[in-house]
């Protein structure tokens, strides 16, 4: 087996454990939760193969669904989040960078990583709030969940992958 592979898998499984076993308990305020699993999709290398990011991040997403009783809601993200993250990485990224470029604070700077990961947090939060939800009638709810989960998200996985590369 591939070292890259058997370190993916157990990113995997830190992630689904840290966000079922404890995140899913937390509910500040009432709206915001910390969505930690999304920095699994934020981590994968330029280079990596797109279909497999897809694959990744479906059975992410399916596993988060199954542990947290949320039906598809999850997988559905995840998976629209694992098909944008190679086009918003090229946003930040130059043409001449290295191709098997990891995103990361450390390698492409603090202010680009902050949008990069910002951008994919704010667009899984729409999509899975929308599709949790599924209506609009509570509209102020809605908005106030993606805002609130999305920075609660957004500094973990600043936190996150700080500490990850000082390890």
């Amino acid at each position: 087996m591939n070292i890259d592979f058997l370190k993916r898998l157990l990113l995997f499984v830190v992630l689904l454990l840290v966000q079922v076993l404890v995140l899913n308990h937390i509910h500040l305020f009432d709206y915001a939760t910390p969505l930690l699993y999304i920095y699994f999709v934020i981590s994968f290398n330029r280079n990596y193969p797109k279909w497999a990011i897809l694959v990744w991040s479906f059975l992410l997403g399916l596993s988060i669904d199954i542990f947290a009783n949320t039906p598809g809601v999850a997988a559905a993200s995840m998976t629209l989040l694992g098909l944008l993250q190679p086009y918003v990485l090229e946003l930040f990224m130059q043409r001449d960078s290295d191709e098997a470029l990891q995103p990361a604070i450390f390698t492409m700077g603090m202010p680009k990583y902050v949008y990069f990961s910002l951008i994919l947090t704010f667009i899984y939060c729409i999509v899975f709030f929308t599709v949790e939800m599924f209506s609009f009638f509570n509209w102020g709810q809605w908005i106030l969940c993606i805002i609130t989960s999305t920075a609660l998200s957004a500094v973990l996985i600043l936190v996150v992958d700080n500490l990850r590369k000082k390890a």
